[in-house]
């Protein structure tokens, strides 16, 4: 039976990435700061500590001395509130580069491959400057210039697995990912993304309420569904390619529009405003997904609306 090790399995993605990997017939070894939020996890094994602490990390690799791959996904993140305000990048560059450099170290010899999962964060932010986002390829992270210290942390730690490759031979995959959504992930409490954040604002509204959104709401972005983003990893691990690769959607719509369909979903009738005081990120995020065709031979697909319903009814359940 293959062995893999799964790092942030508490985590929203991680968790069912873990689930996937059980289902598939492997042995799952997890290890985070806490279990997952709203499922039991479906690790074998499943070791609670702090990725930031070398010797919890070396441990990892002591207790089973050979995976055929681990999957790196822990990470000090979050939405808007927590990336974007400037009060947590001491934070996330520490606590994110800590975990990286521990575990690109423990990992050298003793895994088969690794991977990492890096941001759409890392594009730099001039080419975000309008809602009409054609789609960011992947080599135009270079040069560099991020619109938040995030980003600067995951274009740093590919730097890291890439340098550990070249150096000490370790069997690198990394991925970009663009907004990746689902059920059982964070809705509420600051860290959560833009469309768990909707579905629970519109929940929790009655009709004739108003909800508020964050800009003018006129800025876009790409959203895929978790299912399709494990289909996409699942394929990058079976392949050779250790350059990043985006895991996105190529559907670009506005925060405004997201919104309108998620009220639609629901049913009632509200209405939006707009606060211009909060964060809103950068103008136009898309994913182009050329590269993704050319080297797996795949690039994500899906029926947003349809997504966006299932992930809807799962955050009005946990509110009502």
């Amino acid at each position: 039976m293959k062995k893999v090790l799964c790092l942030g399995a508490g985590g929203f993605i991680c968790s069912h990435m873990a689930t996937k990997l059980k289902n598939d017939g492997y042995y799952v070894v997890g290890a985070d700061l806490k279990l997952p939020d709203f499922s039991k996890t479906d690790c074998d094994e499943f070791y609670q500590g702090d990725l930031r602490n070398t010797e919890f990390v070396n441990n990892l690799f002591i207790y089973h001395n050979y995976y055929d791959f681990v999957l790196q996904m822990a990470a000090d993140m979050g939405g808007a509130l927590w990336v974007f305000t400037g009060e947590h990048d001491a934070d996330i560059l520490h606590n994110s580069a800590m975990i990286n450099l521990n575990v690109a170290k423990a990992a050298s010899n003793r895994v088969g491959k690794i991977f990492y999962s890096s941001s759409a964060c890392v594009y730099p932010e001039q080419i975000q400057s309008e809602p009409d986002n054609k789609g960011l390829k992947e080599h135009e992270a270079y040069p560099i210039n991020c619109d938040s210290d995030y980003g600067y942390e995951k274009i740093f730690s590919e730097r890291v697995y890439d340098a550990f490759r070249r150096n000490y031979g370790l069997d690198i995959r990394i991925a970009r990912f663009h907004n990746i959504f689902g059920v059982n992930g964070t809705y509420k409490g600051g860290r959560e993304k833009y469309p768990a954040a909707i579905c629970r604002k519109v929940a929790e509204a009655k009709d004739s309420d108003t909800i508020t959104i964050w800009g003018d709401g006129l800025q876009t972005r790409s959203f895929l569904n978790v299912n399709e983003c494990l289909k996409c990893v699942d394929l990058l691990m079976k392949s050779n390619v250790t350059e990043p690769l985006n895991i996105g959607s190529d559907e670009m719509i506005s925060v405004n529009d997201m919104a309108k369909m998620v009220i639609e979903i629901s049913g009632k009738d509200l209405k939006i405003e707009h606060d211009l005081t909060k964060p809103q990120g950068v103008r136009g995020r898309n994913s182009d997904n050329t590269l993704i065709k050319e080297k797996l031979g795949y690039a994500p697909k899906q029926d947003l609306k349809a997504e966006m319903t299932k992930l809807y009814n799962w955050v009005n359940s946990q509110i009502i």
